[in-house]
């Protein structure tokens, strides 16, 4: 197949929007629509080769393996490795434990499928994940494995036109199915193959079926699908369901362009662009290495533009000595392929992520990752952070979510919604609500005063249904505010409080607290957002300039300010409301010399949060009894007079 430097000038655009939304979504909300355009280019090139040698009637399904080995697995197997050298001397083991499940399940191709288990490609844990990136690669190598099989197959029973023509519906239900499957199971549609097909089979489409035009009608398609790849970039987000229908616009501009096959465009044949799509695998293998170390590592802004530089220095590197490299294709049957040297270094790199996977990341002195203070100090706020290390603090009892996840069904443990006399206090929230339970009932305890608690994990009060995209949370979700409200009828509390963790200004408060006492309640309490961190504050509290330090507040890069701003807009809102609003970033945030200082530690000496914002026990202690405790005996005792 002759080279056509428009489809390799594509392959920059793809590769840019991809780069620039990762290292700063701001840019290019809608960046992350060039893996779409990539899986395109991808199903053309592999259409192209396979329905050629099928109509030569010389195509080898060894022949055709091999080549793709050679091409993806080279420079996927040394990043891997790199990784994993530098996660020996820089991850904890919990973390190292981590990077060596994700590297075997890059390089043998089912990353994507791990990564749909584990969270939504969206979600802050996804910005620690090192090889996040390579669930693309696992579904295009997924493609690769199963589309010439079948198509091969087919042969033995149908011609090729017919072949052809079997290719099209399917790129057209694939679609369809994909809007469907996006809206029922949106987690696992974002990763998974069954949804991505379609976009790979519509780049065969365009091979399959060549639109003849004239030179003007060309540069009229070209133009046409660059602006709907340019728009898709721009106006779509990570908030919308993906892929979904909106993948259409991508993945026509992307079809549009190929189809005009304009080899002189000064759009994508420019030697900026074509260098770029020359490195663009290998760009795209690097550069979220660097986001992930921006991110885990809080650095300043400066380094954002020093990792696209980088990006792009590795990709040259990668491409020019690895990508180049001249590996031998001329294997005779499948029994001589271990000669295959990429399968020798799949072979080697799966198994060393394999072992540190198994071995609990090589938790031991001998590796300087696992022997540090800081690794140790890590290690400790890890455990507590995690669901064990929380059930019976947060009363984790009372979430639906865990019930679903745990047990399948809904119930949660009675003493959370059992009446235990008149009035009392009900919690309702999310995780961040839970993270007061503690300090809570250490509080109403003593005093006699009745607990109550109904929380779900990510979901925040409402009165309709939970627009949450994953099923599991939605479901989980609506049971539990559904059940809270009608908890608060029945049981009939003095006092309710409510938490979330963020995005407070798109809750219907008033409409809540007006539902809530009309129940005949008394008082609401609406606890504002705590300071929160990226990563996470235990990752923040290791670099060396918080160390050592014995400060309780600290100023750091990782500090959310959006929040603060937040807490701010809240403030102004219910300024003059009948609503009890306490902020704890007044409680908890100093400003000083136009930066913030937000408390990290109890006087204990013990961290405030055991994660990117969860209260540790110490945590949910102070805040209990040093900023909420006066507030709320005192709206107790208001409505007892």
């Amino acid at each position: 197949m002759k080279f056509r430097k428009d489809i390799n000038g594509l392959r920059a655009i793809a590769v840019i929007a991809v780069v620039l939304f990762h290292f700063n979504p701001a840019w290019m909300p809608g960046g992350f629509a060039g893996v779409d355009v990539f899986f395109v280019i991808s199903g053309f090139l592999m259409t192209s080769i396979i329905f050629r040698g099928i109509e030569q009637e010389n195509f080898s399904i060894l022949k055709f393996y091999v080549a793709r080995a050679n091409r993806i697995i080279p420079a996927l197997a040394l990043l891997c490795f790199v990784m994993l050298i530098f996660g020996w001397f820089y991850l904890t083991s919990l973390d190292y434990e981590s990077l060596g499940k994700h590297v075997t399940s890059s390089i043998l191709f089912f990353s994507n499928i791990v990564y749909w288990q584990e969270s939504g490609y969206f979600s802050p844990a996804s910005n620690e994940k090192w090889l996040l990136h390579t669930w693309s690669l696992s579904v295009e190598w997924q493609f690769y494995i199963i589309y010439p099989l079948l198509l091969v197959i087919m042969k033995k029973f149908m011609a090729v036109r017919l072949m052809k023509g079997l290719v099209l519906i399917c790129a057209i239900l694939g679609f369809v199915y994909c809007v469907i499957a996006t809206f029922k199971w949106p987690n696992s549609s974002y990763y998974l193959l069954t949804t991505r097909a379609w976009e790979m089979m519509i780049g065969g489409v365009a091979c399959l079926y060549p639109i003849s035009l004239r030179e003007n009608r060309k540069k009229l398609v070209e133009w046409t699908g660059m602006i709907l790849v340019v728009l898709s970039y721009i106006y779509i987000s990570k908030e919308d369901a993906w892929p979904g229908y909106l993948a259409l616009f991508p993945v026509l501009g992307a079809f549009l362009i190929i189809q005009a096959n304009r080899s002189n465009s000064i759009i994508t044949n420019n030697r900026v662009f074509q260098c770029l799509g020359a490195w663009s695998y290998s760009i795209y293998l690097w550069h979220w290495p660097f986001v992930v170390a921006i991110y885990s590592f809080s650095l300043s802004e400066t380094f954002v533009y020093l990792g696209i530089t980088l990006s792009i220095i590795f990709g040259y590197l990668s491409n020019r000595y690895i990508e180049k490299a001249n590996f031998r294709k001329d294997f005779s049957n499948i029994h001589h392929i271990i000669k295959c040297k990429p399968i020798i270094f799949l072979l080697i790199v799966s198994s060393l992520g394999g072992y540190i996977y198994y071995q609990s990341g090589i938790d031991t002195s001998i590796r300087r990752g696992a022997s540090t203070p800081q690794a140790k100090f890590l290690t400790t706020y890890t455990i507590a952070s995690s669901e064990k290390g929380r059930f019976d603090s947060y009363w984790l009892k009372c979430n639906s979510y865990t019930s679903l996840t745990h047990n399948n069904d809904l119930n949660i443990a009675p003493i959370c919604l059992t009446s235990k006399g008149e009035g009392g206090v009900f919690l309702w929230g999310d995780s961040h609500a839970e993270a007061l339970s503690l300090g809570l009932r250490t509080l109403l305890k003593p005093m006699g005063i009745p607990f109550y608690q109904k929380t779900s994990a990510g979901c925040k009060p409402s009165l309709n249904d939970s627009k949450m995209k994953m099923a599991v949370f939605r479901k989980s979700c609506i049971h539990s505010n559904k059940l809270a409200l009608e908890s608060i009828y029945k049981l009939k509390p003095q006092l309710v409080i409510l938490a979330q963790s963020m995005a407070h200004d798109e809750t219907q408060w008033v409409e809540i607290v007006t539902k809530i006492k009309s129940a005949g309640v008394k008082s609401v309490l609406l606890i504002g957002p705590l300071p929160q961190w990226q990563p996470s504050l235990p990752k923040v509290m290791i670099k060396p300039i918080h160390w050592t330090s014995n400060e309780n507040f600290i100023n750091d890069a990782g500090l959310d300010v959006t929040l603060i701003e937040l807490d701010s807009i809240m403030k102004n809102r219910f300024a003059d409301a009948k609503l009890e609003y306490i902020s704890l970033i007044d409680e908890l945030c100093r400003l000083n010399t136009g930066k913030y200082y937000c408390r990290v530690k109890v006087n204990s000496g013990k961290l405030f949060q055991v994660d990117y914002g969860h209260l540790s026990d110490e945590g949910s202690l102070f805040v209990v009894n040093e900023i909420l405790a006066d507030k709320v005996i005192g709206l107790l005792t208001n409505t007892n007079n």
